[in-house]
């Protein structure tokens, strides 16, 4: 079967769609979510939302050298930002001293000791600047939003496959973040409700049954291509098993 492709996202949207419940709980970014929902939902940017963005500091700078290593201006350029939440070839050509020097800079006087340590190892390991890597093995050690399992499971952005449509909700059939013989592992596929509008608006338009949705703080961020699906899923996964090293 051939996939049939829409046009690219722009960054900026792409961004806000993952961005945009984590800052309405407060968790990141600045105090501007009614403007970035409706961004979101008008599926526009212009100049005004690249300062909002600029305050999503977490992300940034993994987008910054995301565009660096890979000869791109724009942070926000569309490859950039999906390389970054989902993954694509562009986490690939950083190297492990791009990687190094930028988790130096920002959490080298931060951390001390063996967690110093261990976040640093992660580049010559083999990690990515992939959003399941900040969750798994920086999130977890700086002490931003502590390191629950539940924690974790929300904050990575994982994938559901859609079975109803409720409303404003989705149910949808997802593997959670377990712990398994001290291990971080993906569970049994489970069914779990999730939200994909706030006051009759939302990002994964179209949405239906059988479809795959990416989701972030039990929130429906877009509706994802197969390409896309498998590239979240690889990357997690690959994540996951540097993560059980030091777990």
């Amino acid at each position: 079967m051939i996939e049939v492709s829409s046009p690219p996202l722009d960054g900026m949207t792409r961004f806000v769609r993952y961005a945009f419940m984590p800052n309405r709980l407060r968790y990141c970014g600045g105090d501007d979510n009614r403007t970035l929902f409706e961004y979101g939902v008008q599926n526009v940017s212009d100049a005004g939302l690249t300062p909002l963005l600029r305050r999503f500091t977490g992300a940034l700078p993994y987008l910054q050298l995301i565009a660096r290593a890979n000869n791109l201006a724009d942070p926000f350029d569309t490859h950039v930002v999906e390389a970054y939440w989902l993954g694509n070839e562009l986490l690939d050509r950083v190297e492990v001293r791009q990687l190094y020097d930028s988790l130096l800079e920002r959490f080298g006087k931060q951390l001390q000791g063996r967690t110093r340590e261990l976040v640093l190892g992660k580049a010559p390991a083999g990690a990515r600047p992939h959003h399941s890597f900040h969750v798994l093995d920086v999130h977890s050690r700086v002490g931003e939003l502590g390191q629950s399992l539940a924690t974790m499971d929300a904050c990575r952005v994982s994938w559901g496959k859609v079975a109803v449509l409720e409303g404003a909700e989705l149910r949808v059939a997802r593997q959670p973040l377990v712990l398994r013989d001290g291990k971080l592992v993906l569970g049994e596929t489970r069914t779990q409700d999730i939200v994909h509008q706030v006051d009759g608006g939302g990002f994964a338009d179209g949405v239906k049954p059988g479809d795959w949705v990416s989701i972030h703080w039990d929130w429906a961020c877009e509706v994802l291509t197969d390409r896309q699906r498998r590239n979240l899923e690889r990357y997690t996964r690959y994540h996951l098993a540097l993560a059980n090293q030091t777990v």
